[in-house]
């Protein structure tokens, strides 16, 4: 049987791993390849790590990094941020990642989706989409790190990266994004209406419960977390943690 899969997301940002609320004010958290470290000993499900500077400042992937935690890493990895072109894609997967996530360059041009599959497989294709709610309490895709309206709506895109030959569906809800109160399931309903691929949903998991009510009403999913895995404590000391197999256990039975 298919298990849910539970997934500490890591941002980069000046070559450091930081934590966010709202796409802002990021907070130092660590070293990458330590933070990989610690989480090879905890049993981690998968990793999703994104660049958060290179679309925004329009930099060229960090080769040298990606080889670096690919080597480390003892779980598979997603690796996205600033990923342009098909190249990049064969690049990054030739280095050992096992999923490329491709965010801003798929939603202006849906066929790399499309021609990144054809070259490394649909499976290692993941479509990360950052969601914001607007004034109409509408959702929509907004890419650069947020600033910039894509015009497409995350349920409409889901059924057109599923099309193109997508492997995975990311959703992040900028709104949600470090403030831990809890996964926006409204939204995870209306893409999974939209489209069966296999789902990653990420923003607002602040205790573990968050991770369960997502589980026990999407059962097959990737839940995904920032804060909840790298602070602890009403203080946020930096610590990072990971439920252990019986919480997971606990996490998947339904009461």
């Amino acid at each position: 049987m298919l298990r849910p899969r539970i997934i500490p997301c890591l941002l980069i940002h000046n070559g450091g791993l930081v934590k966010t609320k709202q796409f802002a004010d990021p907070i130092y958290v660590g070293d990458p390849l330590n933070t990989v470290r610690i989480f090879n000993e905890k049993a981690v499900d998968e990793i999703l790590i994104v660049d958060i500077d290179a679309t925004k400042n329009d930099q060229e992937l960090n080769y040298e990094l990606i080889a670096q935690l690919a080597t480390e890493c003892r779980m598979p990895i997603t690796y996205g941020g600033g990923v342009k072109n098909v190249q990049q894609i064969e690049r990054i997967i030739s280095l050992g990642v096992e999923k490329v996530a491709i965010s801003s360059a798929a939603v202006a041009n849906p066929d790399i989706i499309t021609d990144g599959a054809a070259k490394v497989g649909n499976q290692s294709i993941a479509i990360i989409v950052d969601v914001i709610t607007d004034k109409n309490g509408e959702y929509r895709i907004y890419t650069h790190n947020g600033t910039v309206d894509s015009g497409f709506s995350p349920s409409s895109f889901a059924s057109i990266a599923e099309k193109a030959g997508a492997g995975e569906f990311v959703i992040n809800n900028i709104n949600r994004d470090g403030m831990e109160i809890g996964y926006d399931l409204k939204l995870v309903k209306q893409c999974r209406d939209a489209c069966r691929l296999p789902m990653t949903v990420i923003g607002g998991a602040g205790h573990m419960d968050d991770i369960k009510s997502l589980i026990q009403q999407f059962p097959i999913i990737g839940a995904g977390a920032g804060s909840l895995f790298v602070f602890k404590g009403k203080y946020k000391a930096v610590l990072v943690n990971y439920p252990n197999m019986l919480i997971k256990e606990r996490l998947y039975c339904s009461e």
